[in-house]
């Protein structure tokens, strides 16, 4: 089961790439130059996007990052792991002088939501 969840192209960073069209923005994918990886890219406005998926990252709050019940020896520590990474990535990111903005998986239903975040994310870039 594990081999069929996708690391890029997956549906939510799908949705927001299509949003940043609408809105009329170019973007590069995937810069695997910086830390992490960022989903996508803008790097004329140093601006980096992560579309994280709400059980993978443990979103705090939300109904779909519940905690597995099989094998919490083996998912515990790795849920805890990814954490940790997010945490040393955007600070590793914003201490190279990078403007970071994370979408979660949940909120792309609320579309109207998620393009003025990220009009206001990508106009204060440029400011």
């Amino acid at each position: 089961m594990m081999r069929s969840i996708r690391k890029t192209n997956t549906g939510p960073e799908r949705t927001v790439r299509r949003l940043l069209r609408e809105l009329g923005h170019r973007y590069k994918l995937y810069a695997r130059d910086l830390p992490g990886s960022p989903d996508i890219v803008f790097r004329g406005k140093r601006a980096a996007i992560f579309v994280h998926g709400c059980f993978w990252h443990q979103h705090e709050g939300c109904p779909l990052a519940k905690r597995p019940s099989a094998r919490p020896e083996y998912w515990l520590p790795k849920l805890a792991r990814n954490k940790a990474r997010d945490r040393k990535v955007l600070t590793s990111l914003q201490a190279q002088g990078w403007r970071v903005l994370t979408l979660w998986e949940c909120q792309l239903g609320r579309e109207a939501t998620v393009k003025s975040r990220l009009k206001k994310f990508l106009r204060n870039t440029i400011e």
